[in-house]
């Protein structure tokens, strides 16, 4: 795999308006210049609206602090992953986005980790569509589809990842892991994500695993149909926020994968062996429809903080946190409909929840079980469609999730 510098950034979507006052036509500052992409430009070329370049990789190798890259509309077929490498600043991040909201699909089947046989390795330079190693970028608007993972981010700091689509990866959608801080993951949609190389055992929507790094959050995702879990926290030791979130539908062998290892979790928040203690904070979010938990401490006895989060029809238990000396709060949260609502262990505190409210919690419960409000188009800006019913309690409770 070739290595390049490179660096990266944008939390909104690229204007025309931008494009000019950052520079055209060989008027672009030295302190901050735009770099124009589209799939009929030239990699020889400047770099302008009317003279782009062709790949996103050479705007990468390109761009330096305070820099944009505005891509055009199109699909662009990798032959090699796109590396980023160059950091931006606090002050200058690196901005990488869809020109005035045109859809750009990044599309990493021609990628020969894509199709890494089963039991085999991906080489870690590999891994990803978009390969990242670098901070301070603001990533948004892109398509990333048949990647070896969509977005593999390590060592990244102070980044914004924003309206991104991960799906029909040969991995996790979104990974990032190794010394990793303060990165935002907003808005996220990562669905139907696959792994043939391990039958299903570790494609996530979303991981933030095997690292550490405070103030990661991820917020306004949805998590769906990927074959193992919805989010994964495996190994990672450093409290991460998520809230906002939705997962359903994961750990399902949709691919007939022979020997299916699939875990099947909406929110894995922890694992390893042992699993480090760590105090996550899971709020106003939802686990519905996956083949095992809604949301589980899969062996984190750190002070996980569970608090108006809804699980429904879950094949396994809503909320899992029966680890043997775990610490969680769960507090106001609903369970409708799961195997099994809640699973406690002797250091659990428990308050406000249905299970603790007394009664029948059933589908007749609530105003509706029926998420297709919540998993339908996106508001114009990106966030969450309104589902003002979707399990909201018909007494007026103040349980579970509102979106």
């Amino acid at each position: 795999m070739r290595r390049r510098n490179a660096a990266i950034w944008t939390a909104t979507v690229v204007s025309a308006a931008t494009v000019t006052a950052l520079g055209t036509a060989g008027e672009a500052s030295a302190a901050a210049k735009t770099l124009v992409v589209a799939t009929n430009g030239d990699d020889s070329a400047p770099g302008t609206l009317t003279r782009p370049l062709k790949s996103i990789q050479k705007a990468v190798d390109l761009a330096a602090p305070g820099d944009t890259i505005a891509v055009r509309g199109g699909t662009y077929a990798l032959t090699d992953n796109i590396t980023i490498t160059t950091s931006g600043t606090a002050s200058q991040p690196i901005t990488l986005g869809a020109y005035q909201g045109e859809r750009v699909v990044v599309d990493g089947e021609q990628l020969p980790a894509s199709h890494t046989p089963v039991g085999g390795s991906i080489p870690r330079a590999e891994r990803g569509a978009i390969h990242q190693e670098a901070s301070y970028w603001r990533i948004s608007g892109l398509e990333i589809v048949n990647g070896p993972y969509g977005i593999y981010c390590d060592g990244c700091n102070g980044n914004v990842f924003s309206r991104l689509s991960t799906h029909d990866n040969y991995e996790s959608g979104f990974q990032l892991q190794g010394a990793s801080s303060n990165n935002r993951i907003l808005n996220l949609d990562s669905y139907l994500n696959r792994d043939p190389r391990k039958n299903g055992e570790s494609a996530d929507g979303l991981a933030i695993k095997e690292g550490s790094g405070t103030g990661n959050v991820v917020r306004g995702a949805r998590l769906w149909n990927n074959v193992d879990d919805g989010f994964d926290a495996w190994k990672f030791t450093s409290p991460i926020l998520i809230e906002n979130t939705v997962a359903y539908g994961n750990g399902f062998n949709r691919w007939n994968f022979p020997d299916f290892a699939g875990d099947g979790n909406g929110f894995k928040l922890g694992g390893g062996t042992p699993a480090p203690a760590v105090a996550h904070t899971v709020r106003n979010s939802v686990a519905f429809k996956n083949a095992a938990h809604g949301f589980t401490d899969n062996g984190n006895t750190g002070a996980l903080t569970l608090n108006r989060d809804s699980a429904y029809a879950n094949a396994g238990t809503g909320f899992d946190a029966d680890v043997s000396g775990g610490t969680a709060t769960l507090s106001a949260d609903l369970s409708i409909a799961d195997g099994k609502a809640v699973a406690r262990g002797s250091g659990t505190v428990s308050q406000g929840n249905s299970w603790d409210l007394g009664g029948t919690w059933d589908a007749s419960s609530v105003l509706s079980t029926d998420p297709g409000a919540l998993t339908g188009p996106r508001a114009a800006d990106g966030s969450l469609p309104s589902a003002p019913a979707f399990l909201v309690p018909r007494n007026g409770a103040a349980i579970g999730a509102r979106f």
